[in-house]
């Protein structure tokens, strides 16, 4: 009887790793040293795009991964829909197909509300995507729980308004700024916030400060009409692509053509069905990542994501990809196994990410003790429809 439900229970675990959209990656052939690397995302709704491409470019990277021999990896990945409940249920899904190391959640809220079950397990989780400082800082002053095993990959939405605020100012971009933000998103009012005061210290003009929120995110044209009334000739946006998307559709009804500048959660604009590409011409991102770029690392990743997908990598994707093979460098380097218990592996993890700097294609990272990541932003812009380097 017990090995009848032995049987069973191993036949439901393969089950929950591939079905209802998700998946996993298996190792080649027969090994026993394997780790198991758990992640979300949204695989289907509004937020699609970026869930798919942190699956995609995390995929890629175990294939080569386990290709090359010795410590394997299995990817499970579940869809969380961009939804903080539909994550726990999927954290819970992954602790069941046995994650011992995670790749937390794809986008910040759903991540913000699982970093604290990572923290409770005491399961190292390195996010590719996930930028509110929440993530990091679930837990942080409770005694009896883990805390400083969840790890950004991505820059944190401070950094980005920092890092925005600077580089339009360094190159001239605008004289007069207008800021159009999401009130209930931590994503986008975490960036804004920043935005604010390194635009005041770099003496940027900001004649146009409007917000909007989920119930509100279809029409926009009172922010538009501000700001093009105070002549705002730069338009900043630190949302996602699907509110950018409308923003920039009716900016070009009315007329209105400023430079558009947005952060990483507008890459993934040029994939949103049924926008026209055109739309985004000239528009600037800061982001880790730019596909054009011509190190041999990212022109392989390119290459092998073209050939999986049809598609041109974005930051997500890449960040996943980069996410994995520094995780592959700390566990060769630190002698981690699959034989390992998760907490073990976690505090191996936790030192190495603190100690070591890794180079991938998003740049050359190193973490600090709360996880958050350091590295060098990048703007791209979209010319002709694809993302370009603006250096």
């Amino acid at each position: 009887m017990k090995k009848c439900l032995l049987v069973l229970f191993t036949l439901l675990l393969l089950v929950g790793c591939s079905g209802g959209g998700s998946g996993s990656t298996e190792p080649e052939g027969e090994t026993s040293d394997v780790i198991v690397i758990g992640g979300s995302g949204p695989l289907t709704g509004g937020a699609a795009v970026y869930g798919n491409a942190v699956k995609n470019g995390a995929e890629i990277a175990v294939e080569e991964v386990n290709a090359l021999g010795g410590l394997q990896f299995k990817l499970c990945f579940e869809d969380d829909e961009h939804n903080t409940e539909k994550a726990v249920t999927a954290f819970n899904v992954l602790m069941d197909e046995g994650m011992q190391v995670g790749l937390s959640c794809t986008t910040s809220d759903p991540a913000t509300t699982t970093s604290p079950l990572y923290n409770e397990q005491g399961i190292f989780a390195l996010t590719p995507s996930a930028s509110s400082p929440s993530v990091t800082l679930a837990n942080a002053n409770d005694p009896n729980s883990y805390y400083g095993n969840v790890f950004q990959m991505c820059f944190t939405d401070p950094n980005l308004g920092t890092g925005a605020a600077t580089y339009i100012s360094a190159n001239s971009l605008g004289s007069k700024v207008a800021i159009i933000w999401k009130n209930d998103d931590p994503y986008s009012t975490g960036i804004h916030e920043k935005f604010i005061v390194k635009a005041a210290e770099a003496g940027l003009e900001i004649v146009s400060d409007s917000t909007f929120d989920s119930s509100s995110a279809q029409d926009f044209s009172v922010q538009l009409i501000d700001a093009q009334s105070k002549g705002a000739d730069l338009v900043f946006l630190p949302m996602y692509y699907d509110p950018a998307s409308l923003i920039l559709a009716q900016a070009d009804q009315m007329g209105y053509k400023p430079l558009f500048f947005g952060v990483d959660g507008m890459d993934g604009i040029l994939e949103l069905e049924g926008f026209d590409k055109s739309l985004a011409e000239g528009v600037y991102l800061l982001t880790p990542f730019s596909a054009d770029a011509q190190d041999e690392k990212t022109v392989n990743f390119v290459k092998k994501f073209r050939e999986k997908t049809g598609e041109v990598p974005n930051q997500f994707a890449a960040d996943a990809y980069d996410c994995v093979w520094a995780i592959y460098q700390a566990c060769v380097d630190n002698s981690v196994t699959g034989s390992m218990s998760p907490q073990e592996i976690c505090d191996v993890l936790v030192k190495a990410f603190t100690s070591m700097s890794f180079e991938g294609v998003t740049g050359v990272s190193s973490w600090s003790a709360n996880g958050e990541v350091s590295k060098m932003p990048l703007a791209v812009i979209i010319k002709d429809g694809v993302y370009v380097s603006a250096e």
